[in-house]
């Protein structure tokens, strides 16, 4: 049986990282705008791309092991000036987004309002970090 092809997978990754971007823009607007069922919509969306995200980045990691990024320099400088912050922060928020989620699923909205002020940035952040580590790993 020939080895399994896990080249596709960064690709993935980084459409599903933009894609997780896009849904947390809709569902902010939406609820700024007192949408709450299309909010809900638009946040579970982007639960999901980031989790399918997770869930691929894991097991191209798992497989592939670390991607070293190949130039020097201040190009360098730059793409870990935005690496390190991405996987702290992409790390720390995990178990803060599920919180958010609960606290909306309990209907503790003010809760779950001040926790999101401070997540929904972070997890802006982490998902469009992750697409500029890409282009900057697989497209420089």
């Amino acid at each position: 049986m020939p080895p399994l092809d896990f080249s596709y997978l960064p690709t993935l990754n980084a459409c599903l990282n933009a894609l997780s971007t896009v849904f947390l823009s809709f569902g902010y607007l939406r609820i700024r705008r007192r949408q709450r069922t299309s909010h809900r919509r638009w946040m579970s969306a982007a639960l999901i791309s980031s989790a399918l995200f997770l869930i691929s980045y894991l097991i191209y990691h798992y497989n592939v092991g670390s991607v070293p990024f190949p130039y020097h320099g201040w190009l360098r400088i730059l793409y870990f000036t935005i690496l390190i912050p991405h996987i702290i922060l992409a790390a720390v928020m995990v178990p803060f987004i599920l919180l958010a989620v609960w606290h909306a699923w309990k209907r503790k909205f003010d809760r779950h309002k001040r926790l999101t002020r401070w997540v929904f940035p972070v997890w802006m952040f982490v998902s469009l970090s992750g697409v500029v580590i890409y282009l900057m790993l697989y497209h420089l």
